[in-house]
């Protein structure tokens, strides 16, 4: 992939960017959407709440952030991202929002391309 630098970043460069950060705090916000509605005591409730996005906070700060503190293979790369957006998806699934676990899964999935395609 090309490398870009912010000289040559583009209107569509940004717009992706900020769609794909918007991204990653949806999916925080449906994770803990889904342990608010998943634990069954408030302890439960905010356990969840709270622990699911901040597990996959910290495995995104460590491992797929831009400025990542940890260097995984491509392959990791895109699997941990796969886990993070994926489990979002799957957690409004659970939670009996469909229509927004199929935007949500159908905006990553384009969002993503673009990304890749620019080589962003």
């Amino acid at each position: 992939m090309p490398s870009h630098s912010l000289q040559d970043t583009t209107a569509l460069d940004a717009l992706t960017l900020t769609v794909r950060f918007l991204l990653e705090l949806a999916a925080l916000a449906a994770l803990s959407w889904w342990g608010v509605k998943t634990g069954d005591t408030t302890i439960a409730k905010i356990a969840l709440g709270a622990g699911a996005p901040l597990t996959a906070a910290v495995v995104w700060g460590l491992f797929v952030a831009p400025k990542a503190t940890i260097a995984v293979p491509g392959a990791v790369h895109i699997a941990l991202q796969v886990l993070v957006f994926g489990g979002a998806a799957l957690a409004l699934l659970a939670i009996d929002k469909t229509l927004a676990a199929e935007l949500f899964a159908a905006v990553v999935v384009i969002d993503t391309a673009i990304l890749y395609a620019r080589g962003l």
